[in-house]
């Protein structure tokens, strides 16, 4: 868990689960992968197992501690929706997130189909809570959309990072949000202009929040994350939550661990 982030579009990072498996071309040189295989094998270490699939219950109670709202992206080490974490076990997260409302959780899964089979169960949409889908290419990446517009959800959102080709006509009905960026460090492919543009231009048409994360390549701070010279942070709207007082919060605590 971090209290801060350096991802543009979050605030801080909740990982009750650790690890992944890739399953399409957009995890090729995968940043979470890269860092957590960096500390396999050093005891005691969050990623001693590497990138190996792990669950972390005790990670589950973590908003709760959070005083502060804040917008939370929801396993930025891993994937809620990979086949071997546990139904319940996603069931506990998103109770964690029905819980703890004042803040906004930002769910990005690549598995959109196991995504839409969870959530066309639920019987509440929560509002705080924005589902999206990695969208890397036209062959992997288009098909999650249509399973993400046919979920239920107040707001569904597009992370196009990175953008491996143009993508051409994209529909974005239902699609409240889109985050494009380029791919960044070593082997990092390249990403051209006129395909951002293109997705700009069509979330204007659509009446879409667009945001522009960054250029990448090999040394992504050099290339930045202006378009057009101007930089595009928009998000969809949102109402800041207001956290219970801090007796309150640890009842709610030792509810939630008692279950």
């Amino acid at each position: 868990m971090s209290s801060s982030s350096k991802i543009e579009w979050t605030d801080a990072t909740w990982n009750p689960v650790r690890g992944c498996t890739k399953i399409s071309p957009g995890c090729k040189h995968c940043y979470a992968a890269t860092f957590a295989e960096r500390f396999r094998g050093v005891p005691g270490h969050p990623y001693e197992a590497g990138f190996d699939l792990r669950l972390v219950p005790d990670k589950l109670a973590e908003p709760l501690r959070w005083g502060t709202p804040k917008r939370v992206f929801v396993n930025s080490m891993s994937d809620l929706f990979h086949s071997e974490v546990p139904d319940e076990y996603i069931k506990k997260v998103i109770d964690v997130m029905r819980v703890a409302d004042w803040h906004h959780y930002q769910v990005l899964t690549k598995r959109a189909d196991r995504l839409h089979g969870l959530l066309s169960n639920e019987t509440e949409v929560l509002k705080h809570v924005w589902w999206g889908v990695s969208v890397e290419d036209k062959k992997y990446g288009l098909p999650r959309i249509d399973w993400l517009r046919d979920t239920p959800a107040e707001v569904r959102f597009l992370s196009v990072e990175p953008l491996l080709e143009d993508l051409g006509s994209i529909d974005l009905s239902g699609i409240h949000w889109v985050i494009v960026g380029g791919e960044s460090g070593p082997g990092a492919r390249p990403m051209k202009k006129e395909w951002v543009l293109s997705i700009r231009d069509q979330c204007r048409a659509a009446g879409v929040a667009f945001f522009f994360k960054q250029w990448g390549g090999t040394r992504k701070s050099t290339t930045g994350r202006e378009l057009d010279d101007r930089f595009y942070d928009e998000m969809p709207a949102s109402e800041v939550g207001l956290a219970p007082p801090l007796a309150r919060r640890r009842i709610m605590l030792k509810t939630l661990e008692a279950s």
